[in-house]
């Protein structure tokens, strides 16, 4: 293959079948590791807290009340390894570190926090819906 020829998808025989398009429903596209990364529990929380600015990981914490010190680690790895934050290590005594969104977080962060707010201002309409499927 030359650098000019379209990058393509490789199926399950091996074979080159075409032009690479996205499709985050396929299992072997890049986009939905991506997916699968965003929309973990912790890692969509912590998106949507370091819209306001950049954190520390202890305020984090606090923010993101509930996640663990494991898991809220994980979730930072996780962000930093798609691309959607930098992690700061600002070699100082004690320790200073700072998690900051990129502008491709941003982006993504933006709109989970929409989604959120839709999230958010329709509480009643779910708790209604729960418990009128509870109640059957």
């Amino acid at each position: 293959m030359t650098a000019d020829a379209p990058i393509t998808n490789v199926g399950a025989d091996d074979r080159l079948d075409g032009p690479f398009e996205p499709n985050v429903f396929a299992r072997d596209c890049g986009s939905r590791a991506a997916f699968e990364a965003i929309t973990g529990r912790w890692t969509s929380l912590v998106l949507i807290a370091l819209v306001e600015g950049p954190h520390r990981f202890g305020e984090l914490r606090r923010r993101v009340d509930g996640v663990s010190e494991k898991m809220l680690s994980q979730s930072l790895h996780a962000l930093e390894r798609e691309g959607l934050l930098t992690r700061t290590d600002h070699g100082t005594l004690p320790p200073r570190v700072d998690y900051a969104l990129t502008p491709l977080g941003v982006e993504v962060a933006g709109r989970l926090r929409a989604l959120a707010d839709v999230l958010q201002d329709t509480v009643p309409l779910f708790e209604a819906a729960r418990a009128e499927y509870d109640g059957q």
